[in-house]
Order: C-alpha cells, then sequence, then structure tokens
C-alpha cells in the first residue's frame, strides 16, 4: 500500500483543476494529526455518520410524519440520496466526491421535527425571544459545538470546506434563486442534488400515497418527457427524472464554466455567481413540475393537518420549557453556556417526531391539541 501522502498525489491528477484537493485548502479549525490511512475528508464523513443528529434523522419528517409509514422518505433516507446524487455528480465533473459527501451528509442535521412546518413554528417561537431558527445554521452548530468527536476541542472539528458548505447551503425553499452562492464547486451542486432528490422523491412518494395519480403528474412536461424514458428503458419514473435532471447540470455547467474561463479553484472563489446550474429551459420545465407538488402534495389536506398538528407540539414544548426547564435544558445551558431560549431551541430541534410526541404527552400537552391526525401517532 502506498503511503497517505502518496495515494492522495495520485488522486488529485484525476480531479479538475478548480476541484478542492483531497487534502482540503483551508485546514481544520483546530490542528490535528492527520489519519494514518484515511483522506482528510474521509474522516470528517465517518465523524458526521457516527453523530447522535445523524442516527436521529431517521425520526424525522421529511414531506410525511415518519412512522406513518416504512415506505416513504425519512429525513435520512433523503439524506441518503442526496449524498449518492453529490457523489455521481462530483465524479463526473472531476471534482472531490468526498467533500461533496461530507456536506451532503450533514446538511441536513439541523432539522427539527415534522419537517419545514416544525421549522417555521420553532422559528416563530425563537423570534418571540429575540432570536431565529433556521436549519441550515443549526447544522452548522450541531457539528461545531453541539456534537462530540474529542474533548480537546468543541463540536466534530471538520474541514473548514465543509462548515462553508453548511453556511451557504440553501435550496429554492429556502432563498430565491440567485442567492446563497458558494465558493467552491462541491457546495454548489449539492444544493442541486437536495433539489434533485426531494423533486424525484416527492413525485415517488405522491403516488405511492395516492396524493395524485401517475396519470395526472406526467401531464406536467418534464414528469412526460422522464415517462417517456422510462417506458422506453423498463425503468422507473424516479429515475428517470433524475437522469434528466443530472444530464442537463452536466451541459449547463460545462457551458458555465467555459463562459467564465474557470482554470483553477481560486477562480470559482471569484466567479459573478455559481457555476453548477441547470439550463433555462431545465428551470422552467422544474419550476412547472413544483407548482404541480406544492399543490397536490405539500398543500394537501392530510399533509396540512399533519404539518399544523406538528407545528402545536413544537410550540407547545417550547412554551412549557421556557416555564418549567427541563433537566437536559439546564445542562444544555451549562454545558453551552446558552440563554435558555438558545438551549430550548437546541434541546426541540434534536427531537425526533415520535419523541416530540411522547414527551407532549407526558407533559399533558397534549389535552388541550386534541389527537393527532392518522398517520401522526406515536409509534
Amino acid at each position: 500500500m502506498l503511503p497517505l501522502s502518496d495515494r492522495i498525489a495520485q488522486a488529485n491528477t484525476l480531479l479538475a483543476p478548480y476541484a478542492v484537493p483531497h487534502e482540503g485548502v483551508l485546514g481544520r479549525t483546530v490542528k490535528e494529526p492527520e489519519d494514518e490511512t484515511r483522506f482528510p475528508f474521509q474522516r470528517d464523513r465517518d465523524r458526521i455518520i457516527h453523530t447522535q443528529a445523524f442516527r436521529r434523522l431517521k425520526g424525522k419528517t421529511q414531506v410525511f410524519v415518519a412512522g406513518g409509514s416504512d415506505h416513504v422518505r425519512t429525513r435520512l433516507t433523503h439524506t441518503m440520496e442526496v449524498a449518492q446524487i453529490s457523489r455521481d455528480i462530483a465524479r463526473t465533473l472531476g471534482l472531490n466526491e468526498d467533500l461533496a459527501e461530507c456536506i451532503a451528509l450533514a446538511h441536513d442535521l439541523g432539522h427539527p421535527p415534522f419537517g419545514h412546518a416544525g421549522e417555521e413554528a420553532l422559528d416563530a417561537w425563537m423570534q418571540t425571544q429575540g432570536g431565529a431558527f433556521e436549519h441550515n445554521e443549526q447544522s452548522l452548530r450541531i457539528v461545531t459545538l453541539l456534537e462530540q468527536h474529542a474533548a480537546r476541542t468543541p463540536g466534530l472539528n471538520l474541514n473548514r470546506e465543509i462548515l462553508e458548505g453548511l453556511r451557504k447551503h440553501r435550496t429554492p425553499y429556502d432563498d430565491p434563486p440567485g442567492t446563497g452562492m458558494i465558493p467552491n464547486l462541491e457546495g454548489q451542486l449539492v444544493n442541486l442534488a437536495d433539489e434533485i432528490a426531494y423533486t424525484a422523491h416527492d413525485c415517488d412518494d405522491g403516488i405511492g400515497s395516492q396524493m395524485f395519480a401517475f396519470a395526472e403528474i406526467t401531464a406536467i412536461p418534464l414528469a412526460k418527457k422522464a415517462a417517456e424514458r422510462a417506458a422506453a428503458r423498463g425503468t422507473a419514473l424516479r429515475g428517470a427524472l433524475i437522469h434528466l435532471l443530472v444530464s442537463d447540470l452536466y451541459a449547463a455547467t460545462k457551458q458555465e464554466l467555459d463562459t467564465h474561463a474557470i482554470r483553477s479553484l481560486g477562480e470559482v472563489a471569484t466567479a459573478p455567481g455559481s457555476l453548477v446550474r441547470f439550463s433555462p429551459a431545465m428551470d422552467r420545465d422544474l419550476q412547472a413540475l413544483h407548482d404541480f407538488l406544492w399543490q397536490r402534495l405539500y398543500l394537501h389536506p392530510h399533509v396540512l393537518a399533519c404539518n399544523a398538528y406538528g407545528q402545536s407540539i413544537v410550540t407547545a414544548l417550547c412554551r412549557q420549557y421556557a416555564s418549567h426547564p427541563s433537566d437536559k435544558i439546564l445542562a444544555l445551558m451549562q454545558n453551552n453556556s446558552s440563554l435558555l431560549p438558545e438551549a430550548i431551541k437546541d434541546y426541540v430541534a434534536g427531537m425526533t417526531d415520535a419523541f416530540a410526541l411522547k414527551q407532549a404527552r407526558e407533559l399533558k400537552l397534549t389535552t388541550a391539541l386534541g389527537e393527532p391526525p392518522a398517520g401522526q401517532e406515536e409509534p
């Protein structure tokens, strides 16, 4: 086996000149000895997937309430799909697969229970306390403070390229298009891999949950094109959608790199905007599909009912802990030098759907809220 330094040098020869090299550039916040066999970003990947926050993603809502069905996506399965798509894109574009995978695996660690509805409720409560909540910032807080890798440093002491990716991770749900750009291409591609993953799997889950019929969604041009490809190849609509989106991304990104004459990592950082992108035509087709999903899936009465109940649970827990802090919240205050609202936010954001509901029941908070919608009962 070659020495680690030789293996890193050899692997770097396969990277495009504008990729982040395997040894990284920015380093860790606290310098530490390198591993004997693993590349730096491989170590970071392992630190992320061994955290409690990562394991709890299996019990957090993506769109449908976690635990309501064994087959719909949870926040964990979504994260794994984003990581897989990110690695594929990075390899094809000659970028750093390990770095892209790290950003993808950590990008949703900060999501609270009950999906984006839970995030909105937690943010609304925090604003009454003079603060705010945003899941990307919470993901960063988890890996830099709340999770521990070693006693010598706070957090996981990840390479700073990953922290930059988390700090500026954005999807169309978070920000209008054209904002939240990231200085390296690996971070940029994770943003779009996230969008590709949830677009494809939400179509899949929507059909599987009978929120809409196959014939209805395939009336939308992008889904129709994907259905035609799937029929010709004997594959699934989900996979065909991913293929169409990824293929368009490759062509549009190559055009951007050529247009701006990107030849180095430094030129990526000074580019006027994101270089990893879809074509304008695909942006339009994708928006039409998103509009369909908003109307037929995200705004479906059952999904809205589950969202509303989840929001009421999050708000009730925050109010309860504000007047009666639990031992765990007091420990968070002490360990992290936090004020009470921030400790409450950290504790509630870390809960799974089932644990949040269990806590609310044990604290007698659900009496005033009524019974949860079907599919949202505690497993």
